[in-house]
């Protein structure tokens, strides 16, 4: 990394992938505003870094509320006066439910805090990436295995997924004359509170239920760091990590 000083945005910091890339950037030497909803594993997250030197920021945050993303980022500049990196992390699952009986508001749920809380925190970013000095920067997303192939019965989350690499995509074609690069990491079966149910065993696409091999958050946070380390004219577009064993590759 070049300098000790740069600036990163962590969202959804409080568990999980977030909380193992916080965790990881710090200890690069980031400063990390700790984004989420609650402010008390927030709070955890910083004390994990154990950087007491390093300033760290802590901003309970939903992704899906304008006003509360637009005051993250204001916070964000106000405390550091810049921006270098972008993690839109935050984002959530909800239950397997068979499409035709999914309500409206169980669908708005999920898409507006994987696809609209990600849009609404890459459109702050730009704001600050765009005009501040030396200008640009980088934004990384959290897709998912998701986004290029559904499990049964999830609807929401795989659509918002797909939605996320389409954003990618725009994003880092639109970020050019501003210097902001923007890739996007697909992470299969990390070993979080949201891939707990994968050691009970799992529907599968041919209607068996199966135990699905995880891995650890820290692998996943050592790619996020590596692709955070790229200089601006060169960008991981897309990256996947995943559990070796699981049912992605092949048939199963």
């Amino acid at each position: 990394m070049d300098s000790p000083q740069k600036i990163a945005i962590v969202t959804g910091a409080g568990s999980g992938i977030g909380k193992a890339v916080a965790v990881a950037l710090a200890r690069e030497g980031y400063s990390v505003v700790l984004a989420g909803r609650r402010k008390e594993t927030l709070e955890a997250t910083a004390l994990e870094t154990g950087r007491p030197n390093t300033p760290m920021l802590v901003v309970p945050t939903d992704v899906s509320d304008p006003t509360s993303v637009r005051e993250l980022f204001a916070k964000t500049k106000g405390a550091f006066g810049r921006l270098d990196l972008l993690f839109n992390n935050a984002g959530t699952s909800g239950r397997a439910i068979p499409l035709e009986d999914l309500t409206y508001e169980q669908w708005k749920s999920i898409v507006d805090t994987n696809l609209t809380g990600t849009f609404l925190c890459t459109q702050e970013a730009f704001i600050i990436m765009k005009s501040q000095e030396p200008r640009g920067g980088r934004i990384i997303n959290n897709g998912s295995i998701s986004a290029h192939s559904p499990r049964p019965n999830s609807a929401p989350y795989t659509a918002s997924k797909h939605g996320v690499t389409g954003l990618t995509k725009v994003t880092s074609l639109d970020g050019r004359k501003y210097d902001i690069a923007c890739g996007q990491i697909d992470i299969g079966n990390a070993s979080t509170g949201m891939a707990e149910r994968m050691k009970k065993g799992v529907p599968q696409a041919n209607g068996t239920v199966a135990v699905e091999p995880t891995m650890d958050p820290a692998d996943v946070a050592r790619a996020v760091v590596y692709m955070a380390s790229l200089p601006l004219d060169a960008n991981v577009q897309f990256m996947t990590v995943m559990a070796t064993k699981m049912p992605f590759i092949g048939r199963g």
